[in-house]
């Protein structure tokens, strides 16, 4: 039978007649998704037709209207009828009577219905008392009657909803982030409401009213196939249950999976969790939007005013090379060049999270266009720049979803694919797998304090689960994706064997530890020979915690804690007696020691510029990176004749000129024989936050000033801070100070975790000064957002610091660097 045979019975046959059609179309395996909507609309809507023409002869001046989702025409199997009928304030009892006539048979037949009679004056006061109203009415469509009457209403309604969008969009934004409050985000829930949840049909049809205001718009680009494959699911739970229910429960999961054809629950919920990352996605970017012109608005008339009617263009404040912020989001700048440059993406996705804005919808769809892929191995600046994007806490979790949404997540680590919005049926996971790796990293940035390579910490908080889209155990397949994974991304082997150990042990502590008899040493030692260093160590407890706070509530406890911090204490005594020596200092350079010798001859600070491997004329006008630099920055060898602060008028002068601090290192110099005294040579890596280097010859005068105090430049540094905008940004985990325990025979070494910032190494070298210590030698290197600095110091007579005055001076350090 053909649908135009099928509304025929249904017209005939009256209400049993529709049944009977209605029945035999949602029993059709042929028909299914928006063909079977469509048909079912269009069968409702001639039945419906043949009521009202029944029963309102020689009635004017009223029509029926079809409003919500069926006003859409997307009627699925056991959606209610949401109808209007509309008067135009005539005859009330025959109007009244004409409702009776189409309401009862609705309702005889067991249907959902909700009805309303009014006037277009009635309908149009009532949708600007209730937001719910005014929704519905703008899907109004014309069913049966006077269609004068209707057409006149949707264009007041419309007029109406564009006039007052300045105001009612608020109301709609509030209204949305209230329902996801109650019903949460429908892209991690394992029995989700298709309807209500974050990222649902409801997200999508405020997302139409948005666009029907003409005040923005949302992303088109999959929004109509996440929206289809949500009502597609809602249809088939609908003819599974056989009730009117948006909850897609767990025991209902494999039976609606194979009404749609697809393998299992796994699939289908992947589905689900697809659809309604698109419609969350573009509900953010919308309501942004939406907040911009908003605001936009409100600002123009006054800086008309005062501009006498010119229209000022927004700011443009530079974040990185290539990236800027404009109007609270983060672009890319005019003279960026993706094509080029590509490392640009990770760059600006860093840039973004740290200082706590979005990511433009524009600058990711344009870098997902043309930005060329990553070379293998990635350059060196790739990799800070992932590290920093995961070191910046919960401000990451918006930005890689933008960078997810356009596909570059995947392009920057194929192996994501296997579990983006990949499902987890654990009671005590609360996020898909690629969702929780990422709440992983946002847990271990908090913790980057307590180890002494944070940037490993992160990146196997990242992987530390990438198993999870294999088949077998998790752990033991994520060894192999790590190692594959951290080789591309440039680590060294040193380090592809450190992460792939943290992925391929990311369970053991948690599970010896309330498992095992802590107390067996055959337990302790087991753990001991799998982690096999005290880094590894120090590193997997952190990863411990945060893969466990990232996993939900359940899944850490204070019990919990203190057992794995008693296993890490005993595996880590274990570990200390295959402790290594203290390294020797390597042998100085005969270019060090060239520096040592000219600046004792000359009695001041003697600078060479290295990029690469060349060697750069401290006396050029002006120096500059080279066409193709290191991507790490360049190489900075400063001699100076030892003498006190040193160590923070060169870290202050470096500030002052913006150049970045990758490495650092300090150490005394004994002259070659027969020449007396002693010279302290720093070796630093540096880069500049934007452009090129400052000339070398401005490098060594300021440097020259600041060593005999005519250059202040504490003061310079907060004069800068002082005049720099103020941007929402990311709150770091506070500094900490410790003093590492049997670390070095000849001096007191002093660990300083802190979040890296412009004038942080001055700031300690001064405090180390004004504690009156010696720096012996200092290691330092930023990774990512963090700085991870030791200092070896001694007191006055060249001896490691007593204990009491070791703890002393680093509690001082601490307070320093958090005030």
């Amino acid at each position: 039978m053909t649908s135009t045979d099928t509304r025929v019975e249904a017209e005939d046959s009256g209400p049993s007649g529709y049944a009977a059609a209605r029945l035999r179309l949602l029993q059709e395996g042929a028909r299914s998704g928006p063909p079977r909507r469509a048909a079912l609309a269009e069968l409702t809507d001639d039945w419906l037709t043949g009521l009202f023409t029944a029963g309102s002869e020689g009635l004017r001046g009223v029509s029926l209207v079809a409003v919500g989702g069926y006003g859409r025409g997307e009627l699925s199997p056991r959606s209610d009828l949401d109808l209007l009928l509309l008067h135009d304030g005539g005859d009330s009892g025959a109007v009244a009577a004409l409702a009776d006539r189409i309401w009862y048979p609705v309702w005889d037949l067991g249907l959902d219905l909700d009805h309303s009679v009014r006037t277009p004056a009635e309908a149009r006061k009532t949708a600007a008392d209730d937001l719910k109203v005014q929704l519905g009415l703008l899907d109004a469509r014309h069913l049966a009657g006077d269609l004068g009457l209707t057409a006149g209403l949707r264009t007041a309604v419309l007029a109406d909803w564009r006039n007052q969008a300045p105001k009612r969009l608020p109301e709609l934004q509030e209204l949305c982030a209230e329902r996801a409050e109650r019903q949460g985000e429908l892209q991690y829930l394992l029995e989700p409401d298709l309807k209500e949840a974050r990222g649902g049909l409801r997200d999508a049809t405020a997302l139409r009213a948005v666009a029907a205001s003409w005040l923005a718009d949302a992303p088109r680009e999959g929004l109509s196939d996440a929206r289809r494959r949500l009502l597609d699911v809602r249809d088939a739970l609908h003819l599974a249950t056989g009730r009117a229910t948006d909850r897609l429960a767990l025991q209902e999961q494999d039976q609606v999976a194979a009404e749609l054809g697809l393998l299992d629950a796994d699939t289908l919920l992947r589905q689900v969790y697809e659809a309604a990352r698109v419609v969350s996605y573009a509900s953010d970017v919308t309501w942004r939007e939406v907040g911009r012109v908003l605001r936009s608005r409100a600002v123009r008339p006054r800086l008309r005013a005062m501009l006498g009617g010119g229209k000022p263009a927004a700011e443009r404040s530079p974040l990185a090379e290539g990236v800027v912020e404009q109007d609270g989001e983060v672009g890319l700048a005019r003279t960026a060049r993706p094509e080029r440059d590509p490392v640009l993406p990770l760059r600006a996705a860093a840039a973004a999270a740290q200082a706590d804005l979005p990511l433009s919808l524009h600058a990711v769809r344009r870098m997902a266009a043309v930005a060329r892929p990553l070379p293998t191995p990635w350059p060196a600046e790739a990799r800070q720049q992932l590290v920093t994007l995961l070191g910046s806490g919960r401000p990451t979790i918006e930005v890689w979803e933008a960078l997810e949404a356009e596909g570059l997540i995947t392009r920057l680590l194929p192996d994501w694919e296997r579990v983006r919005c990949r499902p987890q049926r654990n009671a005590v996971h609360i996020w898909t797998v690629d969702r929780h790796l990422i709440e992983t990293a946002v847990r271990a940035s908090e913790l980057t304090r307590r180890v002494g390579r944070p940037d490993l910490l992160l990146v196997a908080a990242l992987l530390h689960d990438i198993g999870k889209g294999w088949p077998g155990d998790h752990s033991v397949a994520g060894e192999i994706i790590a190692r594959d994974v951290a080789t591309r991304i440039g680590f060294d082997r040193t380090d592809v064997a450190v992460l792939a150990t943290l992925v391929r042990r990311h369970l053991l502590l948690v599970d010896t530890a309330t498992r095992r008899d802590l107390e067996d040493p055959a337990t302790v030692r087991s753990v001991a020979e799998a982690v096999g260093s005290q880094g590894t160590l120090e590193l997997l407890h952190a990863l411990t915690e945060a893969d466990a706070l990232a996993t939900g509530p359940a899944a850490w406890s204070s019990w919990r804690g203190s057992l794995v911090a008693d296993l890490v204490k005993r595996v880590s005594a274990v570990l200390a007696g295959d402790a290594p020596e203290e390294p020797e200092a390597a042998a100085p350079t005969a270019e060090q020691e060239r520096l040592a010798i000219e600046a004792f001859r000359t009695g001041g600070p003697v600078l060479a510029l290295r990029a690469q491997t060349e060697p750069v004329d401290i006396d050029a006008e002006p120096t500059t990176v080279p066409d193709d630099p290191e991507p790490l920055g360049v190489e900075l060898l400063i001699a100076v004749p030892d003498q006190p602060g040193v160590l923070p008028s060169v870290a202050g002068v470096l500030a002052m000129h913006r150049l970045t601090v990758r490495t650092a290192g300090l150490r005394a110099l004994d002259l070659p024989d027969g020449v007396e005294g002693s010279v302290l040579l720093l070796n630093w890596r540096v880069a500049a936050e934007y452009g090129s280097l400052p000339q070398a010859a401005r490098l060594r005068a300021d440097l020259v000033r600041a060593l005999d105090g005519s250059l202040d430049i504490t003061a310079r540094l907060a004069e800068r801070d002082a005049a720099y905008p103020r941007r929402r940004g990311t709150v770091a985990p506070p500094p900490r100070v410790t003093v590492a325990p049997a670390a070095s025979r000849h001096a007191t070494v002093i660990e300083v975790r802190a979040h890296d910032a412009p004038g942080l190494l001055h700031r300690i070298g001064r405090a180390l000064e004004n504690a009156h210590v010696r720096v012996r030698s200092m290691h330092v290197s930023t990774l990512g957002a963090n700085a991870v600095d030791a200092f070896y110091v001694t007191g006055t007579k060249g001896a490691p610091l007593p204990g009491a005055e070791a703890a002393s001076l680093a509690r001082a350090l601490e307070e320093t660097l958090r005030g």
